[in-house]
C-alpha cells in the first residue's frame, strides 16, 4: 500500500512560498496601481480637454458676436444721415453681408417694422412689415440685442443681431441686423468646425432653453434635449468639466463653457470608454516588462531561501545528536553567516558546554579569579550566557564590602585579601547549591540565584548580611557589607538594565548607612 507523501514544510519550503506570495501579492497591487491612477489621469486630462475646447470656441463665438455688433454699430452710425436715401440703404446692407461675410442676410427696418433694404435681394422682403418676435425686441428695447434662436420670415432657423439707428437730433430711426442661419453654412459653423469629433467626441452648442443650435448632426439643430450640465453648475462657473451619467446612455466627459454675449452653452463630450480603451494595452506593455523581473526576483530569492535555511537545516541535524562525541566541533564548523544562525550556533555549543561541564563548576583558570577561586567576570559572562539561552529568570545580589579602602589603608594589602578570602568563604557557604557566586572586581560581590523571587531573594542577602555581620576578624573586629538585589525575567529587560538595577540598589544601601540591604526599584 503506498504512503500519502506529506507536503515539506521546512524552512527553505516556507521562505519560497512567502516570497512567491510577496511577488504576486506586489505585481498585483502594481498592477492595480498603475491602472487606478492612469484610469484617473486619462479622466482627468480628457476633463480638462474638452474644458479648454469648449472655452477655446465659446471665447471666439464671444469675440464674433462683439465684432458682429461692432460692425453694425458702425453701419447705424453711417445711416444717420441717409436712412430716407434706399440706394444708400441698399449699399450699405450689400457692404455688410458681402465685404465680412459675418452675416447670412442683412437687413434694415424702420421705427413702424417696415424692411427698407435687405440683402440678399432675393430674400423679397422689402416693403414687408416684420411681426417676429425678435423685430419687436429690437423695436421696442432699441439697444444692440442677439436674439434667441427663432425662425425668420423666410422659415429659416436663425440667431438675429441687431444695433438700433438713431439720427442725429437723437429720434429713433430703427435698426439694423444681421442673421445667422444654423442649419445652413454659416460663419458660426466655419467657427465651430468639425476637426474635434473622433473617437464618438461630439460638440454640442446649446442656448439657455436647451435648444441645440450647432451638432455636427445636423437633425438635432433646433431641438430641445435634456440638460447635459444643470443650471446650478452653469451659474457657479462659466466654464468647466464633470463626468455625465445618464440612465441607458453611455457615460460621457463633459468640458463646457458660457458664451456671455449670447448666453448659450458650448460642451464638449467624450464616451468614457472611448478615453480608457488605451488603458488595455498600457497594462498590458506593464504586465508585460513586469513578468522577467518577477521571475528574476522569484529565482533569486529561492536560490537565498536556499542559502538562508542551510545552515538552520545543518544546526537541527546536529542538535539531534548532542550526545554525540565530537558533536561540538562538528557544529563549529558550520558556517552561521547570519545573526539568528549565530546565536542558536552559539546555544548550542554553550549548552552543550553546561551539560557536560554541569554549569556550577566551572573552575577553568581562565574563568576563576585567583584570589578568591571564585568565578571571574568572563566566568561570570558563560554562566549569563547560558542563563539568555534558556530563557531562565534569576536574582541578582550585588555586594560590597563596607569600609574596605580604610581597612587597606591601615592595615595594608594582605590583611585586605584576607578579608577577601574570609567573605568569599561565607557567601560560598551562604549560598544554595544552584546559585553562582562571582568575584566582580576589588571588594565586589555578585551572587546569581536562578530561579529565585524576589521574597526569596531578600531573604538570601538578609541571611548573608547577618553571617558576615557575625564574623570576627583579628585587627579589625566585625565587618559589614551593603547589598542590592534585583530580579531578571525574560522578555522584561535586558540583563544590563538589571544589573545597573542591581548596582543602583547597592548604592542605595550605602546611602542608607550600610550594613543593610535594598531591593531594586519595580521593573
Amino acid at each position: 500500500m503506498l504512503r500519502l507523501l506529506r507536503p515539506k514544510t521546512d524552512l527553505r519550503t516556507l521562505i519560497t512560498l512567502l516570497a512567491v506570495a510577496s511577488i504576486v501579492i506586489t505585481l498585483a497591487n502594481s498592477l492595480y496601481a498603475t491602472w487606478r491612477v492612469q484610469r484617473d489621469l486619462l479622466i482627468n486630462n480628457t476633463l480638462e480637454s474638452n474644458r479648454v475646447y469648449a472655452t477655446k470656441l465659446a471665447a471666439t463665438t464671444e469675440i464674433f458676436f462683439q465684432l458682429a455688433q461692432s460692425q453694425l454699430a458702425y453701419s447705424a452710425k453711417m445711416l444717420s444721415d441717409g436712412f430716407d436715401n434706399d440706394s444708400v440703404l441698399q449699399g450699405e446692407v450689400d457692404r455688410l453681408r458681402e465685404q465680412t461675410a459675418s452675416f447670412n442676410s442683412v437687413v434694415i427696418v424702420d421705427v413702424q417694422g417696415r424692411v427698407r433694404s435687405i440683402s440678399p435681394e432675393s430674400l423679397m422682403l422689402e416693403g414687408m412689415r416684420l411681426t417676429s418676435a425678435t423685430s419687436h425686441q429690437a423695436l421696442k428695447e432699441r439697444k444692440p440685442l442677439i436674439s434667441q434662436p427663432a425662425i425668420s420670415a423666410a422659415n429659416n432657423l436663425m440667431v438675429f443681431v441687431s444695433s438700433p439707428v438713431w439720427a442725429k437730433d437723437g429720434n429713433y430711426l430703427g435698426f439694423i441686423g444681421g442673421t445667422l442661419y444654423l442649419k445652413k453654412k454659416s460663419i458660426l459653423n466655419a467657427l465651430l468646425g468639425e476637426q474635434f469629433y473622433r473617437d464618438g467626441s461630439s460638440l454640442y452648442v446649446v442656448d439657455k432653453q436647451n435648444q441645440v443650435l450647432y451638432h455636427q448632426n445636423a437633425q438635432l439643430i433646433g431641438k430641445k434635449i435634456a440638460p447635459l450640465i444643470s443650471n446650478e453648475d452653469k451659474q457657479l462657473h462659466s466654464s468647466g468639466y464633470q463626468q455625465i451619467s445618464r440612465e441607458g446612455r453611455e457615460p460621457m466627459l463633459a468640458g463646457y463653457a458660457v458664451v456671455p454675449a449670447s448666453d448659450w452653452m458650448v460642451v464638449a463630450l467624450k464616451p468614457t470608454q472611448a478615453t480608457l480603451n488605451p488603458l488595455t494595452s498600457l497594462l498590458f506593455q506593464v504586465l508585460k516588462h513586469s513578468v522577467p523581473f518577477a521571475l528574476l526576483t522569484l529565482i533569486a530569492a529561492w536560490i537565498l531561501a536556499r542559502l538562508i535555511a542551510l545552515p538552520l537545516w545543518q544546526l537541527a541535524r546536529k542538535a539531534s545528536q548532542m550526545d554525540k562525541q565530537g558533536v561540538s566541533k562538528e557544529i563549529s564548523n558550520i558556517r552561521s553567516w547570519y545573526f539568528e544562525a549565530g546565536q542558536i550556533k552559539r546555544a548550542l555549543l554553550a549548552g552543550i558546554g553546561l551539560l557536560q561541564d554541569k554549569i556550577g563548576r566551572l573552575k577553568f583558570e581562565v574563568q576563576t579569579d585567583p584570589l578568591t577561586q571564585l568565578l571571574n567576570r568572563r566566568g561570570l559572562s558563560a554562566v549569563l550566557e547560558y542563563f539568555l539561552t534558556t530563557r531562565q529568570p534569576f536574582a541578582i545580589l550585588a555586594l560590597d564590602i563596607d569600609h574596605f579602602k580604610r581597612v587597606n589603608d591601615t592595615f595594608g594589602h594582605d590583611v585586605g585579601d584576607a578579608v577577601i578570602i574570609r567573605v568569599a568563604r561565607e557567601l560560598e557557604q551562604s549560598s544554595r547549591q544552584s546559585d553562582v557566586v562571582c568575584r566582580n572586581g576589588g571588594e565586589e560581590f555578585l551572587m546569581i540565584l536562578p530561579g529565585a523571587d524576589q521574597d526569596m531573594a531578600l531573604m538570601i542577602a538578609e541571611r548573608v548580611r547577618q553571617r558576615i555581620h557575625k564574623l570576627e576578624i583579628e585587627q579589625l573586629g566585625i565587618l559589614s557589607v551593603s547589598i542590592g538585589v534585583s530580579l531578571w525575567r525574560p522578555d522584561h529587560q535586558s540583563m544590563e538594565e538589571v544589573f545597573k538595577a542591581a548596582d543602583d540598589a547597592l548604592y542605595q544601601a550605602k546611602k542608607a548607612g550600610r550594613n543593610c540591604v535594598m531591593r531594586a526599584a519595580e521593573q
